[in-house]
């Protein structure tokens, strides 16, 4: 047994002492804790190279508290912190394990040396002015983390990194790297986040990264990545962030993401694709944000995602979803954020919507019914949210176009955007100061302008939407404020004068420095378009001004305003930084707006002068009648030109027309219509206009004239072509038409090479949806219940947008009160016609909707209707599809030039649609807004009920001998009828016309001349059938 004495004095005076010795000697002995000298030059070299004032007289104690320390805190973003490993040698040796240089300002090139820290687990240079390449030499250290971001870092990511197994984060952010991203970084197995976003790498990503299966953090933002999103990222099952926004990826999305449970945050943005159906994101339960903004989503929302009950953001903004918003998202109690701007969602407005105290924006939508609500509801914006069909019972700014009730009374605006009232550069410029936010809409005080703003900034909630420079003394007036905005920003022009006006946008960076700082390192990327027109396409304010902090102006001149309304519309598609010189600080910026008219204004008369212009005006007018009557221009001698006169729609006189079309030149010559020629006009106001100038003989021309306007000038709908005005002087009938850019739907498809367009599937998709919204309109919504009668693609216009918009109202006719009825006058195109209304003259709403689905046949098949015989018993490209839906290869139509990408199961649906329309029996076509509701993903779409067989293949050949005999009559018939009732043809890719002018009166007239032609305008099929047959 071990006995323990008690220690005496002098023994614990020895004890004692020993302690005390051998702390002193560990400090400043020899057991003092000291840098390997070679790490001191290495640091003092890298020290140098960074310009590095922050580490003073570094030594082989600078681990310890007698060295100069390396640890200098600033605040929490900016600090040096240099970690050291001293368990080594008996405690005796220490290696520098961690730097964190964060926030400095550092600039030099980014030093080799790191790679001889031979301890080194951590670098981390975040947000400092640092330049050069990543040194390959960075492969040397058992690196853990590696933290470049916000740096002017370039060249490609060395293949020499991928060796670095120890590797469990890589950030080189908000950097200038470019190049491919190496496959061997699919060697670092251990890798946890991967964040490259905001630089300039290129390829497709490296299917090596399907290795990476503990990453949980992938941001790939603001690169040029390319190629499709690739299936592997399904087998990341760990990632709870994944950021594609803003590359120049394709879809579709992939299906396996479905597999990807622990996603938290989900952010795919502005895919080059096709038109895209949901993904599937029901697993996805702890999902926190998710963004799928510009992706071409179709079809509806799935109730599922108000499942998701950890959302606080959703922004599916920018799409085509349509269907009503989902009441099951009601239930996501977390939700704060939800962006369902320009999508095609119908019906009524949700109240749990309309009554929200959070930040909602459901603006430039198809909601319907009436409305109380103003044009912002606590946090949620309406603006431009209702169908344009929903004119009454809801408040303007809710309205499409957001129309002047007042009627245009302004032609000049100038706004000092984010700032105060004041005068700069001799211009007046309003305030527009108010804070904004992330679904605002804002009409300034007299409703001469408005903005709206969308969107929250990442990682930055709080960030303001109004930037202010006033240290800098070169930046002056009203580029010392600035109105920005995360994701979209649309300023509008109200109540102006129709014309054409120069817009000026006046920019200055100020959020940024211009001196050589981490500052001055961020990239502001935005387009800017303006009346629907992309004019800058990632607009860069620095680079465009030679720096930040200096002004500069964007001129547009000649932008046209026709509805009292201008729009200018910024919107960030996901390029640039998004970190410099604070998280949210980037998306589209503007410091001021001037609006100019480029025609005469009032000069300020007094309301005498103005009083006395106007009674002499009137008497000069009065006069003119007088004489006009007394001349016989006026009164019953034309009763149609006197109905014309009481149409109410805008007059041209014939001077202006020949003016506007250079005396109807050949060369302003763009069409040939079934009336006479269309002109390409220019009014003084620089107003784009199309001229149709029609029969000047027939006096049937004139009142299929007169019938035209007065229907057109009733009508006003999106899909239908608008009509400005007429012209009526002596024999001259013109109409004025507004200009469409894109021609006909036929030259785009059936065109020569030089004219036909690309119209990829969702350009398609969105014709057709247009067409038929017009259609609906006409046969259900419109006060008239119109038949347009003559269906087809040279009817179909497309402005500079490729929206659809139906033209020729001529042969229209307006739909009795009863619903069917037998008529003797024919209109129409064969190949579009429908059957009953070809042979029998039995006429319906339903004769359209055969002919709509000719229509939606060619679009997707990119075919015309009657130049295509794959096989001579086969009349028509319908005949054919026919067969290939009987065979179950109907996707054999699809125009091959859309390449293997389009969707395959969204063009089967058209396909079957198509054919449903073109059903025999006009009972079993669906009315065209049940087929707005099957494009729309409201209804589905029946396949065809009466598939055809041997007989109805003998009728088809029957009816196109018929038609044949029927264009040979109408030649004949052409050739002997009389100026005064001289029926019109034309011939064009639709094949012929038959004009509706004919009657039978004119008929009997002619059968006297003509025994050949029958007695009958269309003989009754079984006796067509019998004549063949013998």
């Amino acid at each position: 047994m071990a006995v323990f004495l008690p220690l005496n004095f002098l023994q614990m005076i020895f004890l004692f002492s020993f302690i005390i010795f051998y702390n002193f000697s560990a400090k400043f002995g020899c057991f003092a804790q000291l840098i390997p000298e070679d790490e001191v030059k290495t640091l003092q070299i890298i020290s140098d190279k960074l310009k590095n004032t922050y580490w003073e007289d570094v030594s082989q104690k600078s681990c310890t508290d007698e060295g100069a320390s390396f640890d200098q805190t600033i605040t929490k973003t900016i600090f040096s912190n240099v970690t050291c490993d001293c368990s080594f040698n008996s405690s005796t040796i220490c290696h520098v394990t961690h730097i964190q240089l964060k926030g400095l300002n550092l600039s030099g090139v980014l030093p080799e040396e790191f790679g001889d820290l031979t301890h080194l687990t951590e670098i981390d240079l975040s947000r400092n002015f640092i330049s050069g390449n990543i040194p390959k030499s960075f492969a040397r250290i058992p690196l853990i983390s590696l933290a470049l971001m916000g740096n002017r870092n370039t060249g490609p990511i060395p293949d020499e990194i991928g060796q670095i197994i120890t590797l469990q984060k890589l950030t080189v952010e908000d950097n200038q790297f470019t190049g491919t991203i190496p496959k061997t970084l699919g060697n670092l197995k251990n890798l946890q986040s991967l964040v490259l976003a905001a630089n300039f790498f290129n390829g497709t990503l490296p299917e090596s990264f399907a290795n990476l299966k503990n990453l949980t953090e992938l941001r790939l933002n603001g690169n040029a990545f390319s190629g499709k999103i690739p299936e592997f990222l399904g087998n990341l099952t760990n990632i709870t962030i994944l950021d594609i926004q803003g590359t120049s990826m394709e879809g579709p999305i992939p299906s396996s993401l479905s597999t990807m449970k622990n996603m938290q945050t989900l952010r795919i943005s502005d895919l080059n694709t096709a038109s895209l159906a949901f993904p599937n994101l029901k697993d996805m339960t702890k999902l926190k944000e998710l963004v799928l903004r510009n992706c071409s989503i179709i079809g509806r929302v799935p109730d599922y995602i108000g499942n998701l009950m950890n959302l606080k953001l959703i922004d599916l903004s920018y799409n085509q979803l349509s269907g009503q918003v989902p009441n099951s998202l009601q239930n996501l109690k977390s939700l704060v954020f939800m962006f369902l701007t320009n999508n095609s969602f119908s019906g009524q407005l949700p109240g749990w919507i309309l009554n929200s105290k959070q930040k909602f924006d459901v603006s430039y939508n198809n909601f319907t019914g009436s409305s109380s609500a103003s044009c912002q509801q606590s946090n949620v914006n309406l603006v431009s949210s209702y169908s344009s069909s929903n004119t009454n019972s809801v408040s303007w700014c809710l309205m499409k176009d957001l129309p002047c009730i007042n009627g245009p009374q302004y032609h000049s605006l100038s706004v000092n955007c984010g700032g105060t009232k004041m005068k700069f550069e001799g211009n007046e410029y309003e305030e527009d100061s108010t804070p904004g936010g992330s679904s605002t809409f804002y009409a300034s005080g007299g409703e001469n302008w408005a903005y709206s703003s969308t969107g929250t900034f990442l990682y930055n909630d709080a960030a303001n939407f109004l930037a202010m420079e006033m240290s800098n003394p070169n930046v002056k007036g009203i580029y010392q404020t600035a109105r920005l905005a995360p994701l979209s920003l649309k300023y509008y022009g109200l109540c102006l004068r129709p014309g054409s006006y120069t817009v000026k946008l006046h920019f200055a960076e100020i959020m940024y420095s211009d001196d050589h700082n981490f500052s001055s390192l961020g990239r502001r990327f935005f387009d800017v378009s303006i009346q629907g027109k992309v004019m800058l396409k990632d607009f860069d304010i620095s680079a465009a001004a030679g720096g930040a902090g200096k002004p500069v102006t964007r001129e547009f001149g000649n932008v046209s305003v026709t509805d009292s309304t201008l729009e200018m519309f910024l919107y960030w598609a996901g390029r640039g930084t998004t970190a410099v010189p604070m998280r949210g600080a980037y998306g589209p910026l503007i410091s001021g707006i001037s609006v100019t008219p480029n025609f005469n204004v009032s000069s300020g008369l007094s309301a005498g002068g103005i009083a006395g212009i106007v009674l002499a005006s009137c008497a000069i007018f009065v006069s003119l009648l007088v004489i006009l009557w007394m001349r016989g221009y006026l009164g019953g001698k034309d009763d149609e030109n006197e109905e014309f006169r009481r149409l109410g729609t805008a007059y041209f006189s014939l001077k202006q027309i020949k003016t506007a079309t250079n005396e109807f030149n050949i060369r302003n010559k763009i069409g040939e219509g079934g009336f006479g020629p269309v002109y390409k006009g220019v009014l003084p106001d620089g107003k784009i206009i199309a001229v149709k100038k029609l029969s000047s003989k027939s006096k049937q021309g004139n009142r299929e004239f007169v019938n035209e306007i007065g229907m057109i000038s009733a009508l006003q709908h999106p899909n239908l072509v608008k009509l400005y005005g007429c012209c009526i002087e002596g024999k001259e009938l013109l109409l004025v038409y507004e200009y469409m850019e894109n021609n006909s739907l036929a030259r785009a498809l059936f065109g020569k090479e030089d004219q036909k367009l690309r119209l990829d599937w969702l350009t398609r998709r969105r014709i057709c949806l247009g067409i038929a919204r017009g259609l609906a309109y006409l046969h259900e919504e419109s006060r008239l219940k119109i038949v347009h009668r003559d269906i087809k693609a040279t009817n179909v216009l497309l402005d500079k947008d490729l929206n659809a918009k139906i033209s020729d109202f001529g042969l229209a006719k307006l739909d009795e009160e009863e619903n069917t009825h037998i008529s003797t006058r024919i209109a129409g195109t064969i190949g579009y016609m429908a059957p009953e209304y070809a042979m029998r003259g039995y006429l319906t709403d339903k004769a359209d909707v055969y002919s709509f689905g000719v229509v939606v046949l060619e679009i997707v098949s990119g075919t015309s209707n009657t130049s295509y015989r794959p096989k001579e018993e086969f009349v028509y490209l319908l005949d054919w599809a026919y067969v290939l839906q009987e065979q179950g290869s109907l996707l054999e139509l699809v125009d091959p030039t859309l390449g293997p990408n389009y969707p395959k199961e969204e063009a089967l649906t058209f396909l079957n649609l198509a054919l449903l329309c073109t059903n025999l029996s006009p009972t079993l076509r669906p009315t065209m807004s049940s087929v707005v509701s099957m494009i729309d993903g409201k209804i589905p779409v029946q396949a065809p009920i009466v598939k055809r067989n041997r007989t109805m293949i003998d009728e088809d050949e029957v009816r196109r001998k018929t038609f044949e005999r029927l264009s040979q009559d109408r030649h004949s018939l052409v050739s002997m009828s009389s100026s005064s009732s001289q029926p019109q043809r034309s011939m064009s890719m639709d094949g012929p016309s038959i004009d509706s002018s004919i009657s039978m009166h004119s008929m009997d007239d002619i059968q006297e001349k003509s025994p050949s032609i029958s007695g009958r305008l269309l003989p009754n099929v079984n006796e067509i059938e019998r004549d063949e047959i013998v």
